[in-house]
């Protein structure tokens, strides 16, 4: 792709590691970098054999390259040991990976032509789609979360493209969402639901549909989907049966809550702590206060051993991706994770983050290998110690992380260029899972404003990293909102070792 940058004009190169930010353009055989570009042209949009070879070969570079990359520094940490450097490159590595996947593996080979959509449907989309370029505001279509007779009839929209749009397009269906057929009884008089500020309970869905499962994905919800980047929806996602696969493998959980009260709770309350990896848990002694939860949740590098006095050892629910799946015991592994935590009766709940999370629900619950995609070769079966239990398995339904983007975390960034890439981090997914299946919510390792008084992580007991505020979360909107909700009294946050009185209701 040919870029202008000041008066050089060259060729895009992969940004450099330790500058994720900088672009390096080659310039008549010779390299050069460029802070921001300040023009982006492009010569392939009219050459349908150069779309198709750009669109084959980028990714496969990209990601080639960085794993070349990970393999040195995997030798390299063998040979240095502890060294921090590893994990950097390794961190950096691994973001670029995911900024790749995010604009190469979909490159728009043609622009949307509203005139060639035929069905009743696409005549609707099309037409909200010329309204929302023309005007700026916001667009109307049925509600796609019933099926009907006529879903047989219905074929995909359009696909929209990410590139589209220069900042987070708004749609009037954005604020609806797929509810559970059926309201949760309130057996606990000291539950969340019961927290009496107004801003909360108007923004607060106890009965959202929380999980995907088979049935759930029809062509009127995927059209509906489409609109939406991932992972809050299928926008940019061309094929609808290797999504539909997958989502008709998952459990549908009829039966009982995701999380009981135990026996002998009298008010049939659930107490539950959620816990982070933040370095304020580093010296805290919390570890036995987190255990003595009735369930405790974990995500990422979930590192147990040897910090039992200041996390416990208890992990009841643990929360992943894929990609944390595969990465956290490389990055972790100098710190003592080398696996995901396997507690017995422990129940997995994954986040769909892309396309190749979807591969990877097929290949675990098929125990296959992935065929396709930035995890070919990958078996995830292994990554689950060769044993899954569907009863115990769990996939967010995008729906939900839509709901907790909207009303919970709407973050200025989505208004600009990059809007695309933001999403709230896993730690704050988890939150907000727990807020809906428990009744009491603690919350520890979490960031607070005092952030830089403690190392990036509580296992790092001989270094001291800085917390990185990476361009694809808002880690100063995520400070906020966990003050908000522990000033509301909607969860007590763990705010260093001059902790406030706990103030949940027990």
């Amino acid at each position: 792709m040919q870029i202008i940058c000041g008066n050089k004009t060259g060729i895009l190169q992969p940004p450099h590691l330790n500058s994720p930010s900088q672009a390096t353009l080659r310039v008549g055989g010779r390299r050069a970098r460029c802070g921001a570009l300040s023009r982006v042209t492009s010569d392939f949009s009219s050459n349908p054999r150069r779309v198709r070879a750009m669109r084959r070969f980028c990714p496969v570079v990209a990601v080639a390259g960085a794993l070349s990359l990970l393999v040195y520094a995997a030798l390299q940490s063998d040979v240095t040991g502890r060294d921090t450097r590893f994990h950097s490159m390794l961190s950096n590595t691994f973001q670029w990976i995911q900024k790749r996947k995010e604009y190469t593996t979909n490159v728009p080979s043609t622009v949307i032509n509203v005139k060639r959509l035929t069905t009743a449907l696409h005549k609707t989309v099309a037409e909200s789609t010329r309204r929302f370029s023309s005007s700026g505001g916001a667009t109307k279509l049925p509600e796609m979360t019933k099926t009907t007779n006529q879903d047989s009839k219905l074929t995909p929209i359009a696909v929209l493209h990410k590139d589209s749009f220069k900042k987070m397009p708004e749609w009037d269906f954005d604020d609806t969402y797929l509810l559970h057929p059926q309201s949760k009884e309130k057996t606990c008089t000291n539950s969340i639901q019961a927290i009496d500020d107004a801003e909360f309970k108007k923004a607060f869905l106890p009965n959202i549909q929380l999980f995907m499962h088979k049935g759930h994905l029809n062509m009127r919800v995927w059209n509906k989907l489409s609109h939406f980047n991932n992972p809050f929806g299928f926008m940019d996602y061309t094929n609808y049966s290797e999504v539909k696969e997958a989502v008709d493998l998952l459990p549908n959980h009829k039966t009982g809550k995701f999380l009981e009260a135990p026996a002998d709770e009298k008010q049939g309350c659930v107490r539950c702590a959620v816990v982070g990896n933040g370095g304020i848990l580093n010296g805290s002694r919390k570890g036995s206060e987190i255990d003595s939860h009735h369930y405790v949740f974990r995500m990422n590098g979930a590192i147990t051993k040897g910090f039992e006095e200041d996390v416990g050892n208890k992990t009841s629910v643990y929360v992943y991706t894929a990609h944390s799946m595969i990465t956290s015991p490389i990055l972790f592994k100098e710190f003592g994770f080398d696996d995901i935590p396997r507690d017995e009766g422990i129940k997995y709940v994954m986040i769909p983050e892309g396309i190749d999370d979807y591969r990877w629900i097929s290949g675990l619950l098929q125990n296959t290998a992935i065929t396709r995609g930035i995890y070919e070769g990958v078996w995830p079966f292994k990554y689950y110690g060769g044993q899954v239990d569907l009863n115990r398995f769990y996939v967010l339904h995008p729906e939900f992380l839509r709901y907790i983007r909207n009303r919970f975390m709407k973050s200025p960034q989505l208004q600009d260029q990059q809007w695309s890439i933001f999403r709230p981090t896993n730690g704050a997914f988890t939150i907000f899972l727990a807020l809906h299946t428990c009744d009491t919510v603690d919350a520890y390792g979490f960031i607070t404003e005092d952030y830089k008084k403690y190392a990036n992580y509580y296992f790092e007991r001989f270094s001291h990293t800085e917390v990185v505020f990476y361009i694809n979360h808002d880690y100063g909107l995520e400070i906020k909102t966990w003050k908000s909700l522990h000033d509301k009294k909607v969860i007590h946050l763990y705010q260093g070792k001059v902790d406030t009185n706990k103030t949940t209701l027990q």
